[in-house]
């Protein structure tokens, strides 16, 4: 069996942790730049507010139903999530981190050990969960990992199911199958969805009955096979590494929108510094080291400047290299040759490639030797202290926000955004 753990408008519930005030109020959580909604209360979503809306088209509505706004505070629900996570991880035997808010569990042969009934041991754990961090969760119980995204979602649209649907008989599966439109299915995107409609395949339960050879033929080869299988309870899919820092990826990328146009190289320069350091800690984080460099800028298509509306130029390092000293100084030469004047820049970001692992780099015909053990401590120290002290605490002097300002004007607005409670000392919520 496999559970599915899922976080009720999980932003949403991060804010209210720390403002019990909103509960049972409608509350929004903005994207960056205060652009648009990205999570939703219960009730804003009866309001018929909808993920993606931009702010400024549903400003009306908000303000005619008193919906309270938010700036989307990542540290604070990155934190929130760690938390989510590393309970599950103590109490089943494996953990599929799948994004921010949900998470794969292996339940297999769980029951023999732990209690009888397996939503027994899911109910166990929204309430442990909501008593240690205040986040609602939902759980979906299945012999597959589509069936239990799918239960997952039955738990969350009926209440009467009190947020656990545990799919344990060939019943219970096919009434699922029945309740979930062939759209909402995990893996069916909106040119599939079309494609089934046209064939008459409107519900999950109607996908389920369909033969290998149509599921290979207009579902992608053995892809749509291996769903239609899963749909059926046959396991095609075990857990995957966790995109929690136990998988190693391939390419690493730090970009922003700007909170506001930007003209100014130096500016541009502290935004390009900031996202190469970042790049870097992500690097020695996972041990890698990087071999290719790509740095972009884009401008507004709906400004005055004219196309190209973006640009690029990639840089082949020397040496592979995850030293940030090293990082900005090529990010800079890249900008230099990116560089125009009088523009009007909304976006910029550093991207890179061809990773390998840090120590066991090749060295070019006349390289010295590998990087200095003093650099290496120096960017461990580096990290010692961001870990410690908080993300940016220490930083390149070009990345620091000008005297005067109080903020660097390269990061977006957040004009509501709340304390980061847990990962700030100043932050930290005192109790009269």
């Amino acid at each position: 069996m496999f559970g599915l753990v899922d976080c009720n408008n999980f932003y949403v519930s991060c804010e209210r942790v720390f403002q019990p005030r909103l509960e049972g109020k409608p509350v929004v959580v903005l994207s960056n730049n205060d652009g648009c909604i990205i999570s939703r209360s219960a009730e804003a979503k009866a309001l018929g507010l909808q993920m993606g809306d931009p702010y400024f088209q549903v400003k009306p509505l908000l303000l005619q139903h008193n919906v309270t706004v938010l700036s989307s505070n990542y540290p604070l629900y990155g934190d929130m999530s760690r938390r989510v996570m590393w309970y599950l991880g103590q109490v089943t035997p494996a953990v599929e981190i799948y994004s921010i808010d949900e998470a794969f569990l292996d339940l297999h042969g769980l029951e023999r050990f732990v209690v009888s009934r397996l939503d027994t041991f899911a109910r166990t754990v929204r309430a442990n969960l909501l008593a240690r961090t205040g986040i609602p969760t939902c759980v979906g119980i299945a012999p597959t990992k589509t069936l239990a995204k799918l239960a997952n979602r039955l738990a969350k649209k009926r209440p009467e199911l009190g947020g656990v649907c545990y799919l344990d008989t060939e019943e219970k599966r096919c009434w699922a199958l029945e309740q979930v439109a062939v759209e909402d299915v995990w893996g069916i995107g909106r040119q599939y969805a079309q494609k089934l409609y046209s064939a008459g395949i409107t519900t999950a339960a109607e996908l389920a009955g369909c033969s290998d050879g149509f599921a290979r033929k207009h579902l992608g080869g053995v892809v749509g096979a291996r769903l239609v299988r899963e749909l059926q309870g046959t396991p095609c899919h075990g857990l995957a590494p966790s995109e929690d820092g136990t998988l190693a990826r391939r390419s690493l990328c730090c970009s922003r929108t700007f909170g506001k146009p930007l003209s100014a190289f130096p500016d541009i320069m502290g935004a390009v510094t900031a996202f190469a350091s970042r790049a870097g800690e992500k690097l020695r984080r996972q041990g890698d080291a990087a071999h290719f460099m790509t740095v972009f800028l884009s401008k507004s298509r709906y400004g005055v400047e004219p196309p190209p509306y973006s640009c690029s130029t990639v840089l082949t390092l020397p040496v592979a290299t995850n030293d940030t000293l090293e990082l900005v100084r090529y990010a800079r030469l890249a900008l230099k040759r990116l560089w125009q004047a009088d523009n009007r820049y909304t976006k910029a970001g550093v991207v890179l490639d061809g990773l390998e692992p840090a120590g066991q780099t090749q060295l070019t015909l006349f390289e010295a030797g590998p990087v200095s053990e003093k650099r290496v401590r120096l960017m461990a120290e580096l990290d010692a202290l961001n870990r410690r002290y908080g993300k940016g605490t220490v930083r390149l002097a070009t990345a620091l926000t000008p005297p005067g300002q109080r903020q660097a004007p390269w990061e977006g607005q957040a004009q509501w955004r709340t304390p980061a409670y847990t990962t700030r000392l100043e932050d930290l919520l005192l109790v009269g």
